[in-house]
């Protein structure tokens, strides 16, 4: 009798602990679940502690609110040029309505996956290749349009679509490494071309610019080595006719240079000009013996005075005075390379006459 007891206080306490776990339900945070009651729908718990009829109510496995990541696996698409490429995709989405995904669509997932699959084949088979590879940010807004439209209906909310992977055939990827190379051989080549053309533009500037220089040098520098032989031969002009220097002196600087007309290491032969020997004569006139005024025949008539010396002008001896004195040459900067090349204007200065010893006589 006293183990009959025990034992139906056993399957009591079994039956009230079962009756206990059928009555309360937890659902965590982040899910929700929907209860039936004798197989129909009752309502949906949100996270929380809730209560239900044992052997009545019933809770469905719960579902993730949250949003979820789904990676499908590559997908054949033929492009518009009839090149078949795989493409990855990755789909973000988020339950909205757990009434409609639980009862809307056996398979939301599954759903989800055909329903991108067909989708990219569209898109992409009315693009070629190089589109396809380029236009990604397009393709994922019209997957991503078509996916939220067409799932809204399950209660789900397509957030995002990426194409994870474009692999196009091996002979393909083949074909584009050899264009891509020769794309960037054929640029390395333009750039250096244009690096050898720009340097060769820029050394012809170079010497263009020195030989402009070099020219406008050399003709300033005959623009002064003309003024400064201008100005020696004014000079020396200047002087010789302040001198008044008589035939005598002009005799005696004759026979001084001679000896250096011959002063030559490959003279073999030397003419004496004919002007020698008049030079000689008029040497030895002007400083030989002279004759007596005594013996003269005209005895009556007194000697002639010497002239009066002349008074000569005070030349200049500082480097300031014969500058002063000397020409001004014109200005680098103010002449022109035609004016340069042009030869100099010398003006001569005009002396009177020198009167010759003819003459000198007659006034006698």
């Amino acid at each position: 009798m006293d183990i009959f007891l025990i034992i139906l206080f056993v399957v009591l306490a079994i039956f009230v602990v079962a009756i206990l776990a059928k009555s309360f339900r937890i659902v965590p945070q982040g899910h929700c679940g929907i209860i039936q009651r004798l197989g129909k729908y009752q309502r949906t718990q949100m996270a929380g502690l809730t209560m239900m009829v044992p052997f009545v109510d019933e809770m469905l496995p719960l579902i993730d609110m949250r949003e979820q990541v789904v990676s499908f696996p590559p997908q054949p698409v033929i492009t518009e040029d009839n090149l078949v490429v795989s493409i990855d995709t990755v789909v973000f989405f988020q339950i909205t309505d757990p009434t409609a995904a639980t009862y809307g669509i056996a398979n939301y997932i599954a759903a989800v996956e055909n329903l991108t699959t067909t989708t990219l084949r569209n898109v992409v088979g009315g693009m070629n290749l190089e589109e396809a590879l380029t236009s990604r940010d397009a393709i994922n807004t019209q997957l991503r349009g078509v996916l939220d439209e067409a799932t809204s209906k399950w209660g789900l909310r397509v957030s995002r679509v990426e194409l994870k992977a474009i692999d196009p055939p091996r002979s393909i990827q083949d074909s584009m490494e050899k264009q891509m190379r020769a794309e960037r051989d054929r640029r390395a080549a333009i750039l250096t071309a244009e690096g050898q053309k720009q340097s060769e533009i820029l050394t012809a500037e170079g010497q263009r610019q020195s030989a402009i220089l070099e020219a406008e040098g050399d003709a300033q520098a005959a623009i002064l080595r003309a003024n400064a032989e201008a100005e020696a031969i004014v000079t020396v002009f200047d002087a010789i006719h302040e001198g008044r220097p008589n035939a005598d002196l002009l005799a005696y600087q004759y026979l001084q240079v001679l000896p250096q007309i011959a002063d030559s290491e490959s003279s073999k032969l030397w003419i004496i000009p004919s002007e020698v020997t008049d030079a000689l004569n008029r040497f030895s006139s002007s400083y030989g013996p002279q004759p007596d005024p005594s013996a003269s025949d005209d005895d009556s008539q007194a000697p002639t005075p010497p002239p009066a010396p002349r008074r000569r002008t005070k030349r200049a001896t500082t480097a300031a005075e014969i500058a002063d004195r000397a020409p001004k040459a014109p200005k680098l900067e103010d002449t022109s390379l035609e004016e340069a090349l042009a030869e100099p204007d010398i003006e001569e200065e005009t002396f009177p006459q020198r009167p010759t010893r003819r003459d000198e006589g007659e006034q006698k």
